[in-house]
């Protein structure tokens, strides 16, 4: 599940969906699936307009959007399971008696664990009120902010704190040219190495897939060693593949 949390609303992260004001589409956070403004879609022998296209498709591909969301491995859902479970049982509107008896604890327990839902969600409110206040005091500063982290990384730690100078620079030094792609050599360090490998991943399509050869050759127009590129490429997170290594795609 390809979640940009950082660049979506609540209500469109809610929805399941958003709108791509640059390429005129309506885009299926789950499954990348688009649907262009302008252009009419025929489903079960009707036509619609891609604003209701993307309804029908997420009420008949994703109708259970809530389990999808909280059972997914984004590395923000951090939910125990047995948070999971309890939240799944008040989504089905059961009595804290009836969780309590499917749970095996107490229903003052299941009282008690609704009560520190409310509260962390508030916390949450809070805590965004606050950091969206404080980046919007820095706008101006645009060289110090730190990058997005992609939701597709594996392991967030020190590495993937880069500023957008820091980014910057590292693309002059690595790369001998940015249009197109032509990567000088592959660093160690790893700051370089997440800032190459981000630049690499752009130049695959959101849900499309890819074969083996496709994915060399993309590769080796960037750099000799393309097998080196692939292999870290899955390792870090930016592009998952089947079993076999028969087919690519960007997580």
């Amino acid at each position: 599940m390809n979640l940009h949390i950082d660049q979506h609303t609540i209500q469109e992260l809610k929805n399941g969906y958003y709108f791509d004001s640059q390429q005129r589409q309506y885009c299926c956070m789950l499954c990348q699936k688009r649907f262009t403004e302008g252009e009419i879609f025929p489903i079960d022998g009707r036509f619609f307009e891609a604003s209701c296209a993307i309804e029908i498709h997420m009420r008949t591909e994703h109708p259970n959007l809530y389990t999808e969301y909280l059972y997914s491995d984004n590395k923000y859902i951090s939910f125990t399971e047995h948070q999971k479970k309890l939240l799944e049982q008040i989504h089905k509107g059961l009595s804290d008696n009836e969780i309590a008896k499917q749970l095996n604890v107490s229903p003052s327990t299941i009282r008690h664990q609704k009560f520190m839902f409310r509260e962390k969600a508030k916390q949450a409110k809070m805590y965004l009120s606050i950091y969206e206040l404080t980046t919007e005091e820095k706008k101006s500063i645009d060289s110090d902010q730190i990058l997005p982290i992609s939701d597709n990384a594996n392991m967030v730690d020190e590495r993937f704190i880069i500023t957008q100078e820091e980014y910057t620079k590292i693309c002059s030094l690595v790369f001998s040219s940015m249009k197109p792609l032509k990567l000088k050599q592959f660093s160690k360090k790893e700051k370089r190495k997440i800032v190459i490998l981000t630049e690499i991943a752009k130049q695959f399509e959101v849900g499309r897939h890819y074969q083996e050869r496709e994915v060399n050759q993309i590769l080796s127009n960037i750099f000799d060693d393309y097998a080196t590129l692939r292999r870290y490429l899955v390792e870090y997170g930016f592009l998952e593949r089947t079993r076999d290594c028969s087919d690519y795609w960007l997580k």
